[in-house]
């Protein structure tokens, strides 16, 4: 791979060690890792990217999707209602899935993701119907050129035992875990610089049994992946742990093995003090998804406390028919504007947001080798273009991107291939997949 020298950026945000914010600075990128950073950078033959009135980021991480949810945003009669609720209007349509729906949505959500600056996403898929698998979704990863970190998720507990999800939805445990035996020894690569690694993720505490939950844990730990699942998302979320386990999400998950830095939960907006401390001692990550939480009516994540704790604490879009959209830049902006709403105008900068989008998230996942733009860290780049933007025209400081625009990105590299060139996806026909996602949307329609 030829060396490309991005080339005189307004301003380089690194989210380094000592966040250094460097003016009219180049970034070397060789073989996918950054090797230079710095003013007046020479490289000889270099295919040059200019950055002239751009800046220059990290890669933004999302630590929580919902890929296949891409296929229903906006569905009728649960636009409106809080999680269980929504859950069962949806299962339903989502059983009707299949390989194709799969792929197609996963492509789609990628693409939304790359144009909003995120560079590695993970992806939680659950249930599996007519036939669909994780390897749909990686599949698609592959055509578009994420960073992708796909969890083989489960449900295991139906209407008929007590559960949530309709029986159709739900699978065997022993064959549950026969599948994160095969998709991890298929795909999981461990190795520094890695584009695909596999988690292991049992959907929610009120979807799959104790047993599964403590299985799952052995597993991964054997297998050396991570662990991830949802935990205390809103109120009925604790008052089904407390019913029926006898003790609140925090404790339930530190009992089946569920904390430690190779675990990170979903939502978390119900974590109380003690949890909070828990999760900081054993430093167990939270994916933060206040657009969805916004959108179910769940609440606003104690985010601040977590932070000032020592909590690990990344961003998610969650997925699109919860969020009803994939930007992960503007996860961002609400995670900074929920906190102040709480807590105060100072509760969170725009800086700070921005770094819990990619440092954050990088370390969420088990990253140390994304998430910052400094030498030996991998080319995950983001290029925004903070001039010619209408939202950012008069902005006095066009680092604070959050507070003023662009939210969508000029140009992306992963792993120091450009996805996206001057605003749109090149890394694929996504033009072709808008118009299948269509027709599959009007297949699911006709069918209900």
């Amino acid at each position: 791979m030829s060396d490309i020298l991005i080339r005189n950026a307004l301003s380089v945000v690194t989210m380094d060690e000592t966040r250094r914010e460097l003016a009219g600075a180049d970034v070397h990128l060789r073989n996918g890792v950054i090797v230079a950073v710095g003013a007046g950078l020479e490289i000889g033959g270099a295919q040059i990217v200019d950055a002239s009135g751009c800046v220059v980021t990290p890669g933004l991480v999302n630590t929580h999707h919902h890929l296949y949810q891409t296929l229903t945003r906006a569905v009728p009669g649960a636009q409106d209602a809080l999680l269980f609720g929504w859950l069962q209007r949806l299962y339903p349509i989502w059983a009707r899935f299949g390989p194709e729906e799969m792929f197609v949505s996963a492509q789609v959500g990628l693409a939304e993701l790359a144009l909003s600056g995120c560079t590695m996403t993970s992806d939680h898929l659950y249930l599996y119907p007519n036939g669909a698998r994780l390897d749909d979704t990686i599949a698609a990863a592959g055509e578009v050129g994420l960073r992708f970190h796909p969890t083989r998720g489960a449900m295991s507990i139906g209407e008929s035992d007590g559960g949530l999800p309709p029986d159709a939805l739900v699978e065997a445990e022993a064959g549950i875990l026969e599948d994160c035996i095969r998709v991890i020894d298929a795909f999981h690569d461990a190795s520094e610089g890695a584009m695909v690694r596999v988690g292991v993720a049992p959907c929610s505490p009120f979807s799959v049994s104790r047993d599964l939950m403590r299985d799952a844990a052995l597993l991964a730990r054997d297998k050396g992946v991570m662990l991830h699942t949802h935990l205390a998302e809103n109120g009925e979320d604790v008052a089904y742990s407390l019913a029926t386990f006898g003790c609140r999400p925090g404790q339930y998950a530190e009992d089946l093995g569920w904390t430690g830095p190779d675990v990170w939960h979903a939502h978390c907006v119900k974590l109380d003090g003690q949890e909070i401390d828990l999760f900081a001692r054993s430093r167990t990550g939270v994916a933060h998804c206040p657009c969805s939480n916004c959108r179910l009516g769940s609440g606003i994540a104690p985010v601040r406390e977590m932070r000032d704790a020592g909590v690990p604490v990344g961003l998610g879009v969650d997925g699109s028919a919860s969020n009803d959209m994939g930007s992960l830049i503007g996860e961002a902006r609400q995670a900074m504007l929920l906190q102040r709403v709480a807590r105060g105008a100072d509760a969170m900068s725009a800086r700070e947001a921005l770094e819990i989008a990619t440092r954050g998230g990088a370390e969420v996942l088990g990253r140390d080798d994304c998430g910052q733009i400094a030498p030996g860290k991998r080319a995950d780049i983001a290029i925004w273009d903070t001039t010619r933007a209408v939202e950012n025209a008069g902005s006095w400081d066009p680092a604070a991107l959050l507070l003023a625009g662009p939210t969508r990105v000029r140009d992306l590299f992963v792993e120091g291939r450009r996805i996206v060139t001057d605003h749109r996806v090149t890394s694929f026909d996504l033009e072709r997949a808008l118009v299948r996602q269509s027709q599959l949307v009007r297949g699911l329609q006709d069918k209900l």
